[in-house]
């Protein structure tokens, strides 16, 4: 079967994706070796997997006919936790990531060591503020959930 690491979180929580074969493979393997904890997620993809390269084709085909502009701020790339300076390493990052492992925990280590402080999750949840706190303790960390939550967070900044 198929499996690889589709995302490395944090220190302790690694997500792997796969065809069934290889995720059962796997699963019965990890808890064999000891894992702390494995536990299977409802999802209907084989996401950040080798299974997902016709979808990232065709997003690839899609992407190189959009306007996209070089980043006028660091953006950091989730597969290769490297800033991406260039359109062509956005796009390539974008379709990278439908296929390739998300390397989180390097992406935010990346980003510490860069000397960000402070990050903010844009969205539903704070699943990813928690995932920082594990990486670096001292960063601030803040989720805002909607539209008047990032009004009110802005003008903090003021």
């Amino acid at each position: 079967g198929i499996v690889q690491v589709a995302n490395d979180n944090c220190p302790g929580q690694l997500v792997i994706s796969g065809d069934r074969a290889g995720m059962e493979a796997a699963m019965e393997a990890l808890t064999a070796a000891g894992a702390r904890k494995v536990v299977p997620l409802a999802v209907s993809i084989a996401a950040h997997s080798p299974l997902m390269q016709p979808a990232a084709d065709a997003l690839r085909a899609a992407i190189d006919g959009t306007a996209i502009v070089a980043p006028v701020v660091p953006v950091i790339g989730n597969t290769t936790a490297q800033p991406l300076t260039s359109v062509d390493a956005i796009r390539a990052e974008l379709t990278a990531q439908l296929t390739g492992s998300v390397r989180w925990t390097a992406s935010m280590q990346a980003m510490v060591g860069a000397g960000v402080t402070t990050f903010v999750e844009l969205g539903a949840g704070d699943v990813l503020t928690g995932l920082v706190k594990r990486i670096d303790r001292s960063a601030v960390r803040v989720a805002v959930n909607d539209p008047d939550g990032l009004r009110a967070y802005a003008a903090t900044l003021s």
